[in-house]
């Protein structure tokens, strides 16, 4: 398994992560088995870098990491979040005050089962308490030992310079795929410039890209992609010829729409550390070949410009959760 730096940490992890949210619940049917199986097989092939948060199925999600991971701590890079609340309404608010995230964290390490979490990030900003409030807390936590390094999901380019001058950030986590990259560019050239990783989830387009999801039937009626605006009838209806077109470009490289859209997201620079959501064996092994495919700088661009993103319609997020993006 290719590994890559996490930013300046010197820590390097699996160049493919593995995005959990997806494991026990929100997307497509559960089955914990075939999960369960399919993240001890990402661990056996060198996939080491797990991502969760506490807000994921109201922390069902960490229990369920924790317990498959149990005896195979040493393995795993962990990443979890705190600092996000859902409510009845589905709407998101950041809560960042101190005793939040220190509450969060303690909470976080019972779910886990575990002493001490690798990356602890703020998963979305709070406007409403000064930064040097909660890097302050955060830093205070890595002096503790219950974690290792800071990260912050979803901050602006601005966020992040102010953040890291408070405290280092070893990582930013942002939405990065073919159908979401202008909204994540400044963000980017940020952690270069200030040798900061980029963790991007939904590199695939919550499975858009993969072409598997042609029509609003193909999700399931509990599934919460349908609250997004991009799957919703009409947008989606609009959106499949990009679909089309993935799979066309896949088959000039001889690959796989999933292989194309994560080499894609990989080639834009090494610091950068997509973590796909993956629920079966099959997916695991489709995602796990885009490692073999290599992309020039012409390739990235001729995939680019056939892609357009201002073709994509519907916003990446629902009103009650883009509020909470901090962009």
């Amino acid at each position: 398994m290719e590994k890559r730096e996490l930013g300046n940490t010197g820590i390097r992890v699996s160049a493919l992560g593995f995005g959990c949210m997806g494991l026990v619940g929100w997307y497509g049917e559960r089955d914990d088995e075939a999960a369960r199986a399919t993240l001890h097989r990402a661990l056996d092939l060198g996939i080491n870098h797990l991502d969760t948060a506490a807000v994921y199925q109201d922390g069902e999600n960490e229990s369920f990491v924790g317990d498959c991971i149990r005896e195979r701590r040493d393995e795993v890079f962990l990443a979890t979040k705190c600092g996000l609340n859902r409510g009845a309404d589905g709407k998101v608010g950041a809560d960042n005050r101190p005793q939040t995230i220190r509450s969060s964290c303690d909470a976080s390490l019972v779910r886990l089962g575990v002493e001490h979490i690798d990356l602890f990030y703020l998963h979305r900003i709070d406007p409403g308490v000064p930064l040097e409030d909660s890097m302050g807390t955060l830093a205070d936590l890595v002096a503790a030992g219950k974690i290792g390094f800071v990260g912050l999901s979803e901050a602006s380019a601005e966020t992040l310079r102010k953040a890291h001058a408070i405290y280092p950030v070893a990582a930013l986590q942002s939405e990065l795929s073919l159908w979401t990259r202008t909204t994540a560019r400044p963000a980017l050239d940020a952690c270069r410039e200030l040798g900061v990783g980029f963790v991007a989830y939904s590199p695939l387009g919550r499975g858009f890209l993969t072409g598997a999801i042609r029509s609003i039937d193909d999700l399931p009626a509990d599934d919460t992609r349908r609250l997004f605006p991009r799957f919703g009838e009409d947008n989606l209806a609009h959106n499949q010829p990009l679909a089309e077109r993935a799979a066309a470009l896949a088959a000039r490289f001889d690959c796989t729409p999933a292989q194309l859209a994560l080499a894609w997201v990989m080639a834009q620079w090494r610091g950068v550390l997509p973590i796909p959501g993956m629920k079966t064996l099959a997916h695991l092994m489709d995602n796990v070949g885009a490692l073999e495919l290599d992309l020039s700088s012409c390739d990235l661009d001729f995939v680019a410009r056939s892609l357009p993103e201002d073709e994509v319609f519907g916003e990446r997020y629902p009103d009650g959760m883009l509020q909470a993006v901090n962009v």
